[in-house]
């Protein structure tokens, strides 16, 4: 057992779809039901081959269940419509299969059949900048698919391109020199740097001598001036200082964190190589990449060099998937960027594939924008971004009361931490759980709620289910230790939650291959939902059937087991208690 049923039911549909029609095929197309009353899942291969072989579908259809063995995970098949094959698990399986998933750390799920080596490029903030709310969904998104990519045995590399080099640093460090304040330096460093890069862009507009005068500074940066490179790296280690404490926060971490800089010196061989292999040619004196064979791409080239000779984003892209083809041999890549950048992204995707490297997977995973409570971009009451340290500080002090209320004699100490656990996790979950494509509203109230689909509600519930387990070994005076022996279901609610820990290893197989955070989510919410009607209907620790009594305790080691999967992946914290 793999604990991926659809991987295993593929298998047995595309041995029997062989010899009863003679016919390979690469996918059966077995999927999960809709309609429960339709049974667990269907395999739909059938029917598209029936233009091919000339026959009825149905007929076919017959045939394939005729020969058909599950090996007893399901039981008899049935059909439906002009050809569907619908299969429902034994109770019988899903009893053994589970007891056994309950002594297992991983309940059963064994690691991906075809690994690759991955990089997500995640979070990515600017240098000299603040991270804001803006920032969040980057890093949990981003965050999440590296740990569920990882628990399926892939090699994965989370790197954070922060925006270390450009043309923003020329006016920064002319406003550095004219401008500085050594008190507001000392105590905010960061905030010291923001007015710095405002008051210098702004002065720039204002006054072309000072444009100038900044840009003097930037070709002194690249020309490798000792003071202007010792500045610049005094900014980037106090903007890393800083973003490392809302990393420490969110308890996010990264493989590298190769900025634009690290690829700087690669650059100029990027252009030469592409104007080389007449990939690119010049336009209105810049440099370019053209995709006349795509009416998709537009007339607007893809920059690599501008006029006055600079180079960009476009360009130190190029390089970043050449050196990570070259340094970890990546077969896939993951760009986990807001949805505005879609654009830049085919376009980047569609050189590489001019550059010979077609057969990369390259992904931009996008997301969409956090709003308000008036459906715009959310912000502050004075039109400010919202800081991520301010997001985070408030689900902290909003969730504290309640903590504080059902925690009195803990300590003060020791609640803020509960306090800060429980908001951070509300704050990561209510992103996770949108579809990552969509924008979606920020609502204090919903996320920070005990109950529906909210991250407080999966903390609790696998407190719950922790607390069942501790219960046992203060009642036995020892802890417990699951058997293996199959499950005894006395109660459909013992059924239910049974069936549905057997769909975890598929669900974290579709968010690698979808990279959609929100199918785990979504997934843990019904676990939950079905563990808490468990809870409240079957008698764990209060029944006098010593069998019965291990069989649902090992349902609750198995739930436990699953929800802390699940949460990981997630990076969700995990709670002793709430």
């Amino acid at each position: 057992m793999s604990g991926r049923i659809l991987h295993e039911l593929s298998q047995m549909a595309t041995q029997a779809i062989k010899e009863a029609l003679g016919v390979d095929v690469d996918d059966p197309d077995v999927r999960a039901c809709t309609d429960p009353k339709f049974g667990d899942y269907q395999i739909n291969g059938v029917l598209p081959l029936a233009k091919t072989l000339r026959d009825n579908p149905r007929k076919l259809a017959q045939k394939v269940v005729d020969v058909l063995d599950t090996g007893g995970m399901c039981g008899e098949p049935s059909l439906a419509g002009p050809g569907f094959i619908n299969l429902k698990l034994n109770d019988d399986w899903v009893a053994k299969t589970i007891g056994r998933a309950a002594t297992d750390d991983r309940l059963g799920i064994a690691k991906s059949t075809e690994l690759e080596t991955i990089v997500v490029d995640f979070s990515s903030p600017n240098v000299a900048k603040r991270m804001h709310v803006g920032h969040l969904r980057s890093t949990v998104l981003g965050d999440a698919l590296v740990r569920t990519l990882r628990f399926l045995g892939d090699t994965v590399i989370g790197d954070n391109h922060v925006g270390d080099w450009g043309t923003q640093f020329g006016i920064l460090i002319w406003a550095w020199k004219q401008e500085r304040d050594e008190v507001a330096l000392a105590s905010d460093p960061i905030g010291e740097l923001e007015r710095l890069y405002k008051l210098g862009s702004a002065r720039g507009k204002e006054d072309e001598a000072i444009a100038d005068a900044c840009r003097a500074e930037l070709a002194g940066l690249q020309a490798g001036d000792p003071e202007n490179l010792a500045l610049w790296e005094r900014f980037v280690e106090i903007s890393r200082i800083e973003a490392q404490k809302a990393y420490d926060r969110l308890e996010v971490e990264f493989d590298t964190w190769h900025g634009e800089s690290h690829y700087n010196d690669a650059l100029a061989g990027v252009v030469d190589s592409l104007l080389d292999a007449g990939i690119a040619r010049e336009t209105e004196g810049a440099i370019g990449v053209f995709f006349d064979e795509s009416e998709k791409l537009g007339d607007i080239p893809f920059l690599v060099r501008k006029r006055d000779g600079a180079f960009n984003y476009a360009t130190s892209d190029i390089a970043t998937v050449l050196f990570r083809v070259r340094e970890y041999s990546a077969d896939r890549m993951l760009y986990v960027v807001d949805s505005r950048q879609q654009e830049h992204f085919r376009k980047l995707f569609a050189t590489m594939a001019k550059m010979g490297h077609g057969d990369l997977d390259l992904e931009h995973v996008h997301f969409g924008m956090i709003l308000g409570d008036d459906g715009k971009p959310f912000k502050t009451r004075s039109g400010e971004t919202v800081a991520l340290s301010d997001l985070l500080d408030e689900a902290e002090e909003r969730i504290l009361p309640k903590v504080a209320e059902k925690w009195p004699d803990v300590g003060e100490v020791e609640q803020r931490r509960i306090a800060q656990r429980v908001g951070i996790g509300a704050v990561k979950y209510a992103d996770m759980a949108q579809h990552r494509a969509t924008d979606y509203k920020f609502e204090w109230d919903k996320l920070l709620a005990a109950e529906g689909n909210t991250g407080p509600y999966l903390q609790y519930t696998l407190v719950r289910s922790n607390s069942v387990v501790r219960e046992y070994e203060s009642r036995q005076g020892s802890p417990f230790v699951a058997s293996g022996a199959p499950l005894r279901f006395e109660r459909d609610e013992e059924r239910e939650l049974a069936r549905e820990l057997t769909k975890l290893g598929d669900t974290l197989e579709r968010v690698r291959k979808q990279l959609l955070p929100h199918i785990l989510c979504e997934y843990l919410y019904v676990l939950a939902r079905k563990f808490n009607a468990f809870y409240a209907k079957c008698k764990v620790l209060g029944t006098d059937d010593e069998a019965l009594r291990e069989s649902r305790m090992a349902l609750v080691v198995a739930t436990a087991r699953g929800l802390d999967i699940g949460l990981s992946c997630l990076n969700i914290p995990r709670m002793a208690r709430m």
